[in-house]
């Protein structure tokens, strides 16, 4: 029953009329042609409420509920585009991602309500989907089909899903109907998903992991979706269990999360045949494998579609894979623009030359890249010279296979999501007691990165852990990511020959600094205490376990000695 439809409307229109299991929801199911009428009927409201002449632009700041890819059927079917809002934003961070994407209606639930007190949202209509309001509004488009409106062509706005660049505010990337829809059908294609299958959602629909690879291809290949409020890693396995679930998608952290869940004498009794994401690594694929029975699949897809690499047979542990058909990918420096020589691995697989083969990604070919959301210089800035520049850095082995190094700049990406660290630095920057700041990445153990920042004190003022973390915590704004991992405190800021932050310093010496620094050793935890050559030897032991210990700088001399 597998569709080959040009848009996301179609494909959403060929589920009416099939009767099998189509969504699961703990103790709620829906057939695909419920969901397919459910679709319709909200399709039918949002045209009537969509003031005539705006944008067609609809925002969800939702869990992922039932609610969720309802409403992207039925933004494809009206053709108008879907705004993930993610919740981990706050104050006028927040407002800003509404109103910059021109939502017209804003779908929520309650508990989500207390993120919009005192946010100024002119012009927008919020829908509480858990409320008899919401059931009474939607009830007089109850018999209303999944007609397909005239807007909704290939090239008709689908998503708008927010990406960070390295300054300023993230950037709302454009995905459209057919590009979403050729990537369902891709995966069908390529991973052999079915209509027997079911598609297990646990990652956050606002991202675009969720939606462009785990719903799209579950959309495409006529399988059900079952779905999980937020992700948890000690009720993964119970719920593929429960839901007979066939397929999945990760990132970041998750397959982590997931192996320290104490272990059974059953973990490899499950209905999985694969796992797709990205950022597990190496190491936890082999174990996620060898424990759950489940084949872990690495990708890369720049978030806005202009560079992909795909795994193939004999691909190396710890690769990628190579650029996709059509791609024409090099590793550059950006700044001489010339390729970087071939990586060199010592016996023990670690990187020998990573300062001269790391490199930015970019697409020298075609790129179905579509733009950002009113926002012409983050365009230009992304297709520079006639290439995609990915903002990704990789390093390229003699045969060459791709292997992921971590973002450029300024840019951070932690647990799968990216951060701009001059927005941290504009929330550090209120705390009373420093005088400069600077936000950086650390590369994390595992995958992805930390926070790190480094902070001068004003005159007189000693560092307290205990009031920098209680400051953190009064900041309405500071996402749940944002919170630093380790605090250098610095007695001067190293700048530049202009005065400018020297970033690159302060990467290059990382946590190995001379510097007093400060971390917490839980991620999730609020106390900052020393950090101690005891801790980094521990430290870099997970490094190494992980085979990232050549993507820190300096780790193969002793620690600096830290200045009192």
């Amino acid at each position: 029953m597998e569709s080959t439809g040009s848009t996301v409307a179609e494909l959403v229109q060929a589920r009416w009329g099939d009767h099998r299991p189509g969504l699961r929801f703990e103790h709620q199911e829906l057939t695909h042609h419920q969901v397919a009428a459910g679709a319709a009927a909200r399709a039918a409201l949002l045209a009537d409420l969509l003031p005539r002449g705006a944008e067609p632009h609809v925002g969800v700041l939702l869990d992922n509920t039932p609610e969720y890819p309802l409403w992207l059927s039925a933004a494809a079917l009206a053709g108008a585009a879907v705004a993930g809002i993610n919740p981990t934003r706050r104050g006028a961070e927040l407002a800003r991602d509404i109103v910059h994407t021109e939502c017209r209606v804003l779908i929520t639930e309650r508990a989500h309500l207390p993120l919009l007190d005192g946010l100024q949202l002119p012009g927008v209509r919020i829908l509480v989907t858990d409320t008899d309001a919401y059931a009474e509004l939607l009830a007089p488009y109850a018999q209303a089909r999944p007609e397909i409106s005239r807007a909704a062509t290939p090239a008709s706005r689908m998503l708008l899903y927010f990406t960070s660049g390295s300054t300023g505010a993230p950037k709302a990337a454009i995905c459209s109907q057919g590009r979403l829809a050729a990537a369902g059908q891709s995966l069908v294609s390529h991973f052999r998903l079915g209509p027997e299958g079911v598609h297990y959602i646990c990652m956050p629909m606002f991202h675009g992991n969720a939606v462009i690879a785990d719903w799209a291809p579950a959309l495409a290949g006529g399988a059900g979706v079952a779905l999980r409020r937020r992700f948890s890693a000690s009720a993964f396995l119970d719920d593929v269990r429960a839901y007979g679930a066939t397929y999945f998608t990760y990132v970041g952290r998750a397959v982590q999360y997931i192996l320290a869940t104490p272990e059974g004498p059953d973990d490899t009794e499950n209905p999985l045949r694969m796992g797709f994401g990205t950022e597990a690594g190496a190491v936890d694929a082999e174990r996620f494998e060898k424990r759950f029975g489940v084949r872990l699949v690495e990708g890369y897809g720049s978030s806005e579609g202009g560079a992909a690499i795909q795994r193939t047979p004999g691909t190396p542990g710890g690769a990628i894979g190579r650029g996709a058909p059509g791609d024409e990918l090099a590793v550059v420096d950006p700044v001489t623009r010339e390729e970087c020589p071939p990586a060199v691995f010592a016996a023990d697989g670690r990187l020998l030359n990573g300062d001269e083969a790391i490199g930015e990604l970019v697409n020298k070919g075609r790129t179905p890249f579509e733009g950002y959301w009113r926002n012409a210089e983050a365009d230009a800035a992304r297709l520079r010279d006639g290439w995609y520049w990915t903002g990704d850095l990789f390093y390229r082995d003699g045969e060459g296979f791709l292997y992921f190094a971590g973002r450029t700049d300024d840019r951070l990406r932690v647990d799968s999501e990216n951060l701009a660290a001059a927005m941290i630095e504009g929330i550090l920057a209120r705390w009373e007691g420093v005088a400069a700041v600077a936000v950086y990445a650390v590369p994390d153990p595992v995958a992805g990165d930390q926070v790190m920042a480094a902070v001068c004190p004003r005159a007189g003022v000693s560092f307290s852990p205990l009031a920098f973390a209680e400051f953190l915590l009064s900041q309405p704004d500071l996402g749940t990511k944002m919170a630093p991992r380790f605090v250098r405190v610095a007695r001067e800021m190293p700048v530049t020959a202009t005065n400018k932050v020297a970033r690159a310093a302060l990467r290059g010496e990382g946590f190995r600094c001379g510097d007093p620094v400060w971390w917490r050793p839980d991620p999730g935890a609020g106390a900052y205490r020393r950090f101690t050559p005891a801790d980094e030897s521990a430290l870099l032991g997970q490094y190494r376990a992980q085979g990232r210990e050549g993507l820190l700088p300096g780790s193969h001399g002793p620690l600096p000695p830290t200045r009192a």
